[in-house]
């Protein structure tokens, strides 16, 4: 009789899978202390203590770093920000076609109802508690969102879904729970408490505009955007609102988070799910994530 992967799984895995002491172990404690703590120590450059990381990772994960452009690394955070080998992830070149931005676990996603968006069964929050007062969030009522979750073994950059032009950056500092499957039952309007950025972006293609909020969490709490050269993290102490005029190509590298988080894309009224695009599913970057209007 072939293995479940449970039965696959090491004792250490099976405990971490039990949903109160998931939740006991990655929420009730310290966060920001941790967040901090492990902000320093991914930096640390050491051969032996990477590899002793690494390996130790591997113990609660099923980290693969075949397709990473290196198999060197200087410090955890190497390993954690590593770049895939050309080619390892073919973006969808449709024009009709928008892509995912990053990897993912798909969460809830679907039609925006109004301007209420589902983070868990029963639990809901709104596009402003999301986006925040300063956003015009009336060209998403009614539009289409997808949740994309990163495991930390997943590949952390993340692209430019569409060829577009990135007008605002709003940066909203907050907490670092943890934001499996575990915490979106139990924490009320979760994405609404971390700490996140929106990234206000119009396609080329109609001038439709989307926005990407890539939200942090327990461990992460780190985003780099490149069109910024700005890190924004737990000591971020610059503006807020950020202005920009940045052009990119569907594809083309944005940032990054610093382990593994979400991004929720939002889309306005038009915008269809791609096909198989449904909650669970693993999604690789570059793959079809929405159909543009028409």
């Amino acid at each position: 009789m072939k293995a479940s992967p449970m039965m696959k799984s090491s004792p250490l895995r099976r405990a971490l899978a039990q949903d109160d002491l998931n939740f006991l172990l990655t929420n009730r404690v310290p966060r920001k202390l941790l967040t901090h703590f492990m902000g320093w120590f991914s930096r640390i450059e050491s051969p032996w203590l990477t590899r002793l990381s690494i390996g130790v990772w591997r113990l609660f994960t099923d980290l693969d770093l075949s397709e990473a452009r290196q198999q060197q690394f200087k410090s955890l955070h190497a390993c954690f920000t590593r770049e895939l080998r050309p080619g390892a992830r073919p973006v969808d070149a449709d024009p009709a076609v928008l892509s995912s931005p990053s990897e993912g676990i798909v969460g809830a996603c679907g039609r925006i109802d109004g301007a209420l968006l589902l983070q868990a069964k029963g639990l809901s929050y709104t596009l402003q508690e999301l986006c925040g007062p300063s956003q015009d969030i009336e060209r998403f009522r009614g539009g289409t969102y997808v949740t994309l979750r990163l495991t930390s073994a997943m590949y952390h950059r993340f692209h430019a879904p569409h060829d577009a032009q990135v007008d605002h950056v709003t940066y909203i500092s907050g907490d670092t729970w943890n934001v499996n499957p575990v915490a979106l039952a139990r924490v009320e309007k979760l994405f609404c408490r971390n700490e996140r950025a929106v990234i206000r972006m119009r396609l080329r293609n109609g001038g439709h505009p989307i926005a990407l909020v890539p939200v942090a969490a327990i461990l992460v709490a780190s985003i780099r955007l490149h069109f910024l050269d700005v890190r924004l993290h737990l000591r971020y102490r610059g503006a807020n609102e950020m202005p920009c005029s940045a052009s990119c190509e569907k594809g083309e590298e944005l940032g990054w988070f610093e382990h593994g988080s979400t991004i929720i894309v939002l889309a306005p009224a038009g915008f269809e799910l791609a096909a198989g695009i449904t909650n669970g599913r693993t999604i690789r970057m570059g793959e079809p994530l929405m159909r543009l209007p028409g």
